[in-house]
């Protein structure tokens, strides 16, 4: 099992909440993912134009400064993103009440 796929299953084992896990690059195409195709697609081309805008925000404030984190929260859904250099880790939770 490789170091990726352990990620992944150490989420899932631990988060039951967790909906789905997507490994994309900047430019939305996946690497892997616990999604359906179709949701893939979507999530990792929106999510990695919304990464891309919020990084540069960032930096217009301040030069210096990055994206280290960013959470989205919507009635159904949260959703978590961890960029890095080449790509970005995205979790897609179901909120519990």
């Amino acid at each position: 099992m490789s170091q990726v796929d352990e990620v992944i299953e150490r989420i899932k084992s631990h988060y039951s909440e967790v909906k789905g896990i997507i490994i994309c690059n900047y430019s939305g195409v996946s690497v892997k993912s616990t999604m359906t195709a179709q949701e893939t697609t979507k999530y990792s081309r929106l999510i990695s134009a919304l990464t891309e805008r919020a990084r540069s925000m960032i930096r217009e404030f301040d030069c210096t400064n990055d994206l280290i984190f960013l959470r989205v929260r919507t009635k159904k859904n949260e959703v978590m993103i961890a960029p890095d250099n080449d790509y970005l880790l995205i979790v897609v939770q179901h909120l519990t009440s």
